[in-house]
């Protein structure tokens, strides 16, 4: 594959089934120790899996040993979700979820009174893979099970227990 072919690990994860509402984060910001502090302590194989996000070569054993390669894999998208959590709350990450929720990306709350209202997505706890994903309506302040069963494997935590808020605080028009 030539490098104009190529797909980041970044672009990768965002395109697969049930991350539709994730956002691409910056490889600046992925590149920043500052931002992946303490994130080696809760992601095993974290350097291969950094490497991976950065779309850095994988050492030879890696190649060889598929059993390895999906461990990397799932450490990989553990990490990327965990450095999303904390990126929705740059001003970058805030500006691409303003532009999802404008468009409608998260959906619409399904109330009637709710007047077709963007919702938001939320998630309920914060830790990785206890807690699939809702949506947060801002006019009626209730939450929202998606029924499509895509997003039910979507990890809440991805997205932040404060993220709707410190959202509307950004932005609250």
């Amino acid at each position: 594959m030539s490098s104009s072919e190529e797909v980041s690990c970044i672009s990768w994860f965002c395109g697969l089934h049930g991350n539709e509402f994730v956002c691409e984060v910056d490889e600046d910001y992925t590149q920043d120790k500052l931002n992946l502090t303490r994130l080696n302590e809760r992601v095993p194989h974290y350097r291969q899996a950094l490497d991976m996000i950065l779309h850095l070569e994988p050492n030879e054993e890696l190649q060889h040993n598929p059993n390895q390669s999906n461990l990397i894999e799932q450490a990989a998208k553990m990490l990327y979700r965990l450095i999303h959590t904390s990126y929705m709350l740059t001003n970058q990450g805030i500006t691409q979820m303003l532009e999802k929720y404008q468009q409608g990306d998260f959906g619409y709350f399904p109330c009637v009174y709710c007047e077709n209202q963007p919702m938001l997505p939320i998630g309920l706890l914060d830790i990785l893979g206890e807690a699939m994903v809702k949506f947060y309506c801002p006019k009626c302040m209730d939450m929202y099970t998606p029924k499509s069963l895509r997003h039910h494997h979507t990890d809440g935590p991805c997205f932040g227990t404060g993220f709707p808020h410190m959202f509307f605080k950004v932005h609250p028009e």
